[in-house]
């Protein structure tokens, strides 16, 4: 069992900065891709950013710039720092893990319940 925790949101005007967290937990080898996703009620989810087990990052176009995605593979975290905050940012946020219990056999994906981004002055 893998479990994702994400944390770190809260209310910002606009033009602030949060610092969101996925800590992962469990019986975890290794950590491969690890991704941001937000979701407003009533529209479609969409892909916020990513990062590879070898670090490489990516990002959607409408945070490109904003925000940054890092990992501390010691302590099995994740973390997407959000400057120059919208209005249009505001949205739960969570995390996708894609997790390697033994050094092989197949990985499992594992999802966090998310945390709230509201962006409003």
């Amino acid at each position: 069992q893998v479990q994702l925790v994400e944390s770190g949101g809260g209310l910002v005007q606009p033009g602030g900065s949060l610092r969101l967290s996925c800590a992962a937990s469990g019986t975890i080898y290794s950590i491969n891709t690890m991704d941001w996703f937000r979701q407003v009620p009533g529209k479609r989810t969409e892909w916020v950013a990513e990062i590879t087990g070898n670090g490489d990052t990516n990002y959607a176009d409408s945070v490109k710039g904003r925000v940054t995605i890092s990992k501390d593979n010691a302590q099995n975290t994740m973390y997407l720092q959000m400057n120059s905050l919208k209005l249009e940012d505001t949205a739960l946020y969570y995390c996708k893990a894609d997790v390697q219990q033994r050094e092989r056999g197949p990985s499992l994906l594992a999802w966090g319940r998310g945390t709230q981004v509201t962006v409003s002055s």
